[in-house]
């Protein structure tokens, strides 16, 4: 049996962020670890041991494999059509949520209180933030970036069940753009050999 360290169980972290953030949402913050640390990992390091041991969200749907219909994914999930044009999407989402944060804290929006599934379905948690803690552009950028969190993990819910356990991976935003900087790390040690 393979023995077990400390970083087999960070899938309780991505668990731990959703619980957290369900209760208030300016956990989401923490977040930014997952954002943060695999681009940090693919620069520094060169490589994607973020997305191979360190991801608890990768874990997550390995854990839940279990309740996985295990087919073999369509080869167009894996593609690199597939997986650029879903990096475009994610980034514009993630883009629009950094713009409308901009707006509130601009004042020229008001903070909207609202976490959003799929970027269009409102999420009634109606308690999850007591107005005027913070700024309310922190709380903008909360509501917005455990969206973006909760829609991802929502999608790779549905293809882990559908398809193998981690095929979210094959597509996943993070390691597609890990993978790019790793390519250009790579590249720029060829060059200067």
């Amino acid at each position: 049996m393979k023995q077990k360290h400390w970083y087999d169980y960070l899938w309780i972290w991505t668990i731990l962020f959703f619980a957290l953030g369900f209760f208030n949402i300016l956990f989401a913050w923490l977040g930014m670890n997952d954002f943060l640390v695999p681009l940090v990992i693919a620069i520094v390091g060169g490589n994607k041991a973020f997305c191979n041991r360190y991801c608890g969200r990768g874990q997550l749907f390995a854990v839940c494999g279990k309740c996985s219909l295990k087919k073999q994914a369509p080869t167009w999930i894996a593609a690199k059509w597939f997986r650029y044009g879903f990096l475009v999407f994610f980034l514009s989402m993630f883009g629009n949520m950094i713009f409308q944060t901009y707006l509130v804290a601009a004042g020229a929006a008001n903070l909207k209180e609202a976490i959003k599934l799929l970027w269009m379905f409102r999420v009634p948690w109606g308690w999850t933030y007591t107005a005027g803690t913070v700024a309310d552009w922190i709380a903008q950028f909360s509501f917005g970036f455990y969206s973006l969190m909760l829609t991802s993990t929502m999608i790779g819910f549905i293809v882990n069940f559908l398809f193998k356990p981690r095929t979210w991976c094959s597509f996943c935003p993070m390691g597609t753009m890990t993978q790019i900087l790793c390519k250009i790390k790579a590249k720029g040690v060829h060059d200067h050999v």
